[in-house]
């Protein structure tokens, strides 16, 4: 598939692998101008926030589960992963350095100069921060996401593994949608489930999701370009934001719904 020349693409991103995954999944078809990586946010401030949130019981138990079990499931899916890297032909090698632009905040000042700068028809939207209406506004461009989940039964993050625990798989997948100031609250652009199976499990459903839904992406930003897009209604049913599981959560619903 040729690239689209005529248009401006922009990728406005954290500095996480799914970017890199998207970043290569889609240069062969689309010319990205440029990729706007956000620094991390510290540990401790994002901690800090999150026990106001959540509460510090809560945090000290996602701690946990982040710093045990998950290297665990890492290291007992390292065949698994591979197969869906090769199967579905992902890449999470670096992105060139003279492609990036590194920022404070994908809301901060220099990030609005920048987007005003190469003046993109699209952002393609990965794992940053909550975006700003000012920064939105600040282009006449569509700003498109990939949500891990489906909205709006699950928003927040690891919808796939959440709604497994909630046995809803009939919802266990990926949407591709506009941004908006909210958290994963905009318009529903297209949406499609995961082919997980016994050998998936946490660390996996998150490569699963990434394979499929990059092709609804990557039709997205085409329909964008070409002033096409048309809203989908999401699924239906009770809208909530999810967070990551405590150690004793996961341990619970793996004993009891057997859900990895």
């Amino acid at each position: 598939m040729a690239k689209t020349q005529e248009h401006r693409i922009v990728m406005m991103a954290g500095p996480v692998r799914s970017t890199r995954i998207i970043y290569h999944a889609l240069k062969s078809s689309l010319d990205i101008k440029a990729v706007i990586i956000e620094k991390q946010v510290s540990r401790y401030r994002f901690l800090t926030r999150r026990a106001k949130k959540l509460g510090y019981w809560n945090v000290i138990g996602q701690i946990l589960f982040r710093s045990i079990v998950v290297p665990c499931l890492k290291a007992a899916s390292v065949k698994r992963a591979r197969e869906i890297m090769d199967h579905y032909g992902l890449s999470d090698e670096n992105i060139p350095e003279c492609v990036i632009r590194r920022v404070a905040s994908v809301n901060a000042n220099e990030t609005t100069a920048i987007l005003k700068e190469l003046s993109p028809d699209v952002v393609i939207v990965n794992g940053t921060r909550i975006i700003s209406k000012s920064v939105l506004n600040s282009v006449p461009a569509k700003f498109i996401n990939m949500h891990a989940g489906i909205t709006p039964l699950y928003r927040g993050v690891h919808g796939a593994y959440w709604a497994m625990v909630q046995g809803d798989y009939e919802a266990c997948g990926v949407t591709v949608h506009l941004v908006d100031a909210g958290i994963d609250t905009g318009a529903v652009l297209e949406q499609a489930l995961i082919p997980f199976g016994r050998a998936d499990n946490f660390t996996t459903y998150p490569l699963l999701q990434l394979a499929v839904g990059i092709p609804l992406l990557k039709g997205a930003v085409q329909a964008a370009l070409e002033d096409r897009l048309e809203p989908k209604p999401g699924a239906k049913g009770v809208s909530r934001i999810w967070s990551h599981p405590t150690l004793w959560e996961y341990l619970r619903w793996w004993w009891f719904r057997r859900v990895k």
